[in-house]
């Protein structure tokens, strides 16, 4: 059978990060992918240069129209923008319990433009973090949410994950793709231990969408029936191979989009 996706995110219209690399990711991992919108934003591979946000209620119904007619096996969150959304989103999802959610905590953009308002930072604690399946912080994005330091090595990485699930959250994925160091570590917190997940750094600017890109393919891992150990591995290798393969598009002229067909495409290098 095969699994259908829910993304609820925003918008990149040069296809890179958000919604376009949500259904990429789900279409490159055999999933079959669906779309409810919170933002539109005027963005390019160089940053984000407006952002206009839905009203909550017709994010609310845009999600209960796919329910109301579509098995959803796994549910995607990414860009929420506000605490309206939040709580309409956590309000439409709340009579559909069971279902993966993996919450890709998206706070700011990777040219730097802020994605989440101030007051929605306390909303996503208090109504979307404890419904989520697995939280994907990024270290910024980690210590914002506790209010503490940035993490600056692996000690303090497991710390925060920790200290995130303390705080009521199932399992955390706490990525270290921030950490000054020649690789890329990401730590698994969950049933009160942690497992780390290794990769080589890629050099390379091709990293715009890598947050949604993982994300979504460990929704997409769940949503087949992998373990969440297991979806996080997939989902690792995956975007790794999509990193490494990102040399043969050619977009943009900052942070370039993944490969998200890698391993499905002819190679036109």
């Amino acid at each position: 059978m095969i699994r259908n996706l829910l993304s609820i995110a925003g918008s990149d219209p040069s296809g890179g990060a958000g919604i376009q690399a949500d259904l990429k990711t789900f279409a490159a991992q055999g999933t079959y992918g669906m779309a409810v919108l919170t933002a539109l934003t005027a963005q390019n591979t160089q940053g984000v240069s407006g952002i206009e946000v839905l009203p909550p209620a017709f994010v609310a119904q845009q999600i209960a129209s796919v329910f109301a007619d579509v098995r959803v096996d796994a549910v995607k969150i990414g860009m929420i923008a506000n605490a309206g959304i939040t709580h309409a989103v956590a309000g439409a999802l709340k009579d559909h319990p069971g279902i993966p959610i993996v919450l890709d905590t998206v706070m700011v953009a990777k040219g730097g433009a802020s994605l989440l308002a101030d007051d929605a930072v306390q909303a996503l604690r208090e109504a979307l973090l404890p419904m989520a399946t697995l939280i994907t912080p990024n270290l910024p994005e980690a210590a914002r949410l506790l209010g503490a330091p940035e993490a600056v090595d692996r000690a303090g990485m497991e710390a925060q994950a920790r200290a995130l699930a303390d705080g009521g959250v199932r399992a955390v994925l706490l990525k270290g793709g921030h950490l000054e160091q020649p690789d890329s570590p990401d730590v698994l917190f969950a049933g009160g231990k942690a497992q780390w997940f290794e990769a080589p750094r890629t050099p390379g600017r091709n990293t715009h969408g890598t947050g949604c890109t993982l994300s979504s393919a460990v929704a997409a891992q769940l949503a087949q029936g992998a373990s969440l150990a297991a979806a996080v591995e997939a989902a690792k290798d995956y975007v790794s191979g999509a990193i490494a393969a990102a040399g043969a598009l050619s977009v943009g002229q900052g942070h370039g989009p993944l490969h998200h067909f890698h391993h499905l495409w002819k190679d036109e290098r």
